[in-house]
């Protein structure tokens, strides 16, 4: 098992455990267009999307290496005429993939633990079921479930996420200032058709998945963002009065950023006594996903 895969799976569960926590509790970047280019200014244009891809390929791997990291998360959801933001900040093994999070939700505070892709949360006072302050979901079983979460987390098939990747689908857009670290910001298309469960995929987001990147002097990943648009599940869509309008679509913007590398990260389980499994519940709603 590669460290890229390692990496790749450390950012998609830090994802899923707050959009987890957000459902549970509260209920595509258009970007710039590039110029045309003609003679030699395409020659420079096309050995610049090389080097950007090689870059890009092997942030993961880079990132990965330095073993630990603290992590900012901000994920933005908006959808139905409605939206909402979702925050957390703690630290992350960059190794196993287990992690440490306090995630600030419509105010709310929820302490949120990662281990071994099993997802614990401390709910906020007077909302956790059945008397205890833990709930628990197997994320491992929630992405069996749903394609797209499947071959974006699972460390053993995130190799091909980097091979979906071609020359023609990376642009450098310029320097920046990421936390205090000068990085350079790329944008990557990925054509989802080359990814594990690209069909499942496709249905749900489209042909192409927009993502930024931003990397450090080292090849490091400094921040990522992800921008999706999914539809709405079709429960909902056949709720709508106008059955003839087009289906319902939610957009999602995940940023996360890496500081602090080599940072000590402690996750263990709660007890046992503590917590009520809410993995059958995360099933439920993901059928109408999937």
């Amino acid at each position: 098992m590669s460290r890229a895969g390692n990496g790749r799976r450390v950012c998609a569960l830090g994802v899923a455990g707050v959009l987890a926590g957000t459902a549970l509790v509260g209920c595509g970047d258009g970007g710039d267009s590039d110029d045309g280019t003609r003679g030699t200014s395409a020659k420079a244009s096309a050995g610049t999307r090389e080097e950007g891809t090689r870059a890009v390929r092997s942030a993961y791997d880079r990132t990965a290496e330095e073993d630990t990291a603290k992590v900012k998360l901000r994920v933005q959801t908006s959808g139905r005429g409605a939206s909402q933001t979702a925050d957390g900040q703690g630290a992350v093994d960059l190794d196993d993939g287990d992690s440490v999070m306090t995630v600030t939700v419509r105010g709310q505070q929820i302490e949120q633990r990662v281990i071994d892709r099993v997802l614990y949360q401390k709910m906020p006072k007077g909302q956790a079921p059945g008397g205890k302050p833990w709930i628990r979901i197997d994320l491992g079983k929630v992405a069996a479930r749903q394609g797209t979460d499947q071959s974006m987390s699972d460390p053993a098939q995130s190799a091909a996420y980097a091979k979906a990747i071609t020359d023609e689908d990376v642009t450098e857009k310029g320097s920046a200032t990421v936390n205090g670290v000068k990085t350079t910001h790329y944008r990557v298309s990925v054509d989802v058709a080359g990814l594990p469960d690209g069909d499942t995929l496709r249905k749900q987001v489209g042909p192409t998945l927009p993502m930024d990147v931003w990397l450090d002097d080292e090849g490091r990943m400094r921040r990522q963002q992800i921008d999706m648009t999914v539809k709405a599940p079709q429960a909902t869509q056949r709720s709508s009065s106008d059955a003839s309008s087009a289906p319902e679509k939610v957009t999602v913007r995940t940023v996360m950023d890496f500081t602090d590398f080599g940072t000590e990260v402690e996750a263990d389980a709660p007890p046992a006594g503590q917590v009520t499994d809410m993995t059958g519940k995360a099933l439920e709603r993901g059928k109408g996903r999937s």
